[in-house]
């Protein structure tokens, strides 16, 4: 595996039996990943006592790179190790200049640096430098495709299952932020009753204040079974609570869907598993969805849905629309998709 390619869980595992590099640089738009493996090293590699003098975290906007390789410079106290992490790394200039101590990187040290919300450039020598002594991990925006698989396997490493049903519901509410993401799923676990190990929709409606009827899931398949009724019913329901159910929110994810819609015409095998394998989607039950709308809606008609939401979405930004609001505008294009 090239050292570009390794993954969170990669690197945890060889956390996880000692293996530590002088340098972990950590950097990219998920800052979900990049908090992770900061806080595993921060939290397992020193213990308690050596803590108190071998632990260093400093925050970019306070410090510059040679306070960096001063603190990284320095001598454990009474441990094997020293950890210096620096925190919000995106706002120090000059890091190039942390390529020097990497030509020669204290052992005994170990240098976190967190840059979030951007990357190193990678033609540049330090990022060189890093991936001969160190970690050089970029930490990618998760794909909404993705989300449930992530779900699942968040939860079953907790020894938690989901129906497909609600790990729909909760991909689809809180979407590719991850921390929050991940905050959801633990109060669920926390409100699970006592041996049971299965998460259903009911539990999502009742904790996290998701309708299980009436969401973005629900107005999905009812557009795929083209379900009129249905639809509307939950777009007056979104009319009446446009808080927890806002248009932008559903504008996207209707545009995610009939966009993944289209890519599905050119898989080569028009099953679960190769829809699946086609769009990157963890679950063959995902594809089940796009198998049902494309017996529905065919190439030419998606394309025109995909133009009608962007149509939807700028009309909602007050581009061309002076009097229809948010409930009016998705019963217009929800009647433009169905018919």
């Amino acid at each position: 595996m090239a050292k570009q390619d390794i993954t969170c869980d990669d690197i945890i595992k060889e956390l996880k039996t000692g293996q530590y590099r002088p340098i972990y640089y950590l950097m990219g738009e998920e800052p979900y990943y990049i908090d992770l493996i900061s806080d595993y090293i921060t939290d397992n590699v020193l213990n308690e006592t050596e803590k108190e003098f071998n632990l260093t975290v400093v925050y970019g906007a306070d410090v510059d790179v040679a306070t960096i390789i001063n603190a990284a410079k320095r001598y454990p106290m009474m441990s094997e190790h020293q950890v210096v992490v620096v925190k919000e790394a995106q706002n120090i200039r000059n890091m190039e200049e942390l390529s020097y101590y990497l030509q020669k990187p204290l052992l005994s040290t170990i240098l976190v640096i967190c840059h979030k919300h951007g990357v190193l450039d990678r033609r540049k020598k330090l990022a060189a430098e890093i991936e001969k002594s160190g970690i050089l991990f970029e930490s990618k925006k998760v794909k909404d495709t993705q989300l449930p698989a992530f779900i699942t396997s968040y939860m079953k490493r907790k020894g938690v299952d989901l129906e497909p049903k609600a790990t729909s519901m909760l991909a689809d509410f809180v979407g590719t932020d991850l921390s929050r993401l991940t905050g959801e799923l633990e109060k669920l676990i926390i409100t699970l009753p006592k041996g049971q190990t299965r998460v259903t929709p009911e539990q999502i409606e009742h904790n996290i204040g998701i309708s299980k009827d009436y969401n973005n899931f629900e107005l999905r398949s009812a557009i795929v079974e083209k379900d009129v009724l249905k639809a509307n019913r939950i777009i007056k329901y979104f009319e009446e609570n446009p808080k927890t159910n806002p248009i932008q929110m559903t504008l996207s994810l209707l545009f995610g869907f009939f966009s993944n819609l289209m890519l599905a015409y050119y898989a080569p095998e028009k099953s679960e598993q190769g829809i699946a394998a086609f769009l990157g989607l963890k679950s063959p039950w995902q594809s089940r969805e796009y198998l049902n709308a494309m017996r529905r809606y065919n190439g030419v008609k998606t394309m025109q849905i995909i133009g009608e939401i962007r149509y939807a979405d700028a009309k909602s930004k007050g581009v061309g629309n002076s009097s229809l609001n948010d409930g009016a505008l998705l019963r217009e294009l929800v009647f433009k998709i169905l018919h």
